[in-house]
């Protein structure tokens, strides 16, 4: 593939995630609005994004075997008109189930095609193995740049015009998604190094067979209920303790730029260290992080402070978990075996937007919602050291 090529995937990749990730990342602010306006519990609510979380990583593997199998353009195109027809309908939602089929379903759909498996698995392909963590690194920091500029503008217009025609604003930007599709038209089926191709099944019994896969999943698991948990209940958490939504909302753009920063970092440091090592670090600061958040007070500026940390680890999982998929394995089937993974984050991320409504729910706070969350980081940290990270043989043969 030439130079030229190459930058286009990357751009265009970048921009798709931003729009994609952007939009996603503001559903937090809409908890409550959505919950006064249809009469709907906060649980309810939670799990309609719950739903939208675990439908997307269900097809995830699906939609990144298609995209390894017969390129990524037209998986995105679908999914980005999808995205943009689930979030206009979502407008003329009235009741629960209505909520989670169009919320929930129509827009968990879409996200599957413009998001991390299928983007990163054409820009995995399109560079080579030296650059690949650092440019997965730049495109997961596209998906936290949108977070940094769709988060204050939607709740700009929040305050000013209500939700529906805020969600208005954001199914047409989300018409930006199948034209960025076009940029990815060179990107093609990949091959095994050693040119022998590799069937579906015994990629499927490789990965199966590999503890390190199934420790990445769990891996996975924490990250995705970490984020789902804090970018849907953190704004509603903070106004419970007497802040404004506007510290909420200012918050969740703070994880968005400050993860530019930090996904940029971890990729470059994934290309210059052991990944698992990077990985367990990671964890291990987001343990201390949410453990001095929730033991000292919250003010103002305690949150924005955490929100600044916790932003620089949001997503550097994303580059260094998918960076150790396409070293172990290789990147021919890359996309469906991320996304196998990317469904235990999604699996995670239903339990962390569900869980944090339901006991809110239950008991009027989020305290053991917290302490569940310290407790899976440390978890996290440990699971990561004993992955076997070398290629396997048959790369190693091709080298």
């Amino acid at each position: 593939m030439s130079q030229r090529n190459i930058i286009s995937i990357l751009i265009c990749g970048v921009l798709l995630v931003s729009i994609s990730m952007g939009i996603r990342q503001t559903f937090g602010i809409f908890l409550r609005p959505i919950t006064l306006d249809l009469n709907m519990s906060r649980e309810m609510v939670g799990l309609a994004l719950a739903m939208q979380n675990l439908l997307w990583g269900v097809v995830q593997p699906f939609v990144g075997y298609f995209a390894d199998r017969y390129g990524s353009m037209r998986i995105m195109f679908v999914s980005g008109l999808l995205y943009s027809v689930g979030l206009l309908l979502t407008t003329l939602s009235y009741n629960a189930l209505t909520l989670q089929l169009t919320l929930g379903m129509l827009v968990g759909l879409g996200l599957s095609g413009v998001t991390f498996a299928v983007v990163l698995g054409a820009v995995g392909r399109a560079v080579s193995a030296e650059r690949r963590s650092l440019a997965l690194g730049i495109v997961t920091a596209g998906g936290s740049f949108g977070m940094f500029i769709f988060v204050p503008a939607g709740q700009a217009l929040l305050s000013t015009t209500g939700w529906i025609s805020t969600f208005v604003v954001m199914a047409l930007s989300a018409l930006l998604m199948p034209l960025l599709a076009l940029g990815f038209a060179q990107d093609k089926p990949a091959r095994t190094q050693n040119s022998i191709e590799q069937s579906l099944k015994m990629a499927l019994r490789e990965a199966h067979t590999h503890s390190g896969f199934w420790l990445l999943n769990l891996g996975f698991f924490v990250c995705g209920f970490h984020v789902a948990f804090i970018a849907i209940h953190l704004p509603s958490y903070l106004t419970d303790k007497g802040l404004t939504p506007m510290t909420g909302a200012t918050a969740l753009a703070l994880i968005g730029f400050f993860n530019i920063l930090g996904s940029y970092a971890f990729g470059w440091l994934g290309g210059r260290y052991r990944q698992k090592y990077v990985l367990s670090w990671l964890y291990f600061i987001r343990a201390i992080v949410l453990s001095l958040f929730i033991y000292l007070p919250i003010t103002h500026y305690s949150a924005l402070i955490f929100a600044a940390t916790m932003g620089f680890l949001w997503l550097g999982t994303v580059p260094l978990t998918s960076g150790l998929v396409a070293r172990i394995f290789g990147t021919q089937y890359f996309a469906m075996l991320f996304g196998i993974v990317f469904f235990s984050h999604q699996v995670g991320s239903f339990l962390g937007a569900w869980l944090g409504g339901y006991v809110f729910e239950q008991t009027g706070s989020y305290d053991i919602i917290w302490l569940l969350s310290i407790a899976l980081a440390v978890i996290s940290t440990i699971v990561h050291l004993p992955i076997l990270d070398r290629p396997l043989a048959r790369l190693q043969a091709a080298i």
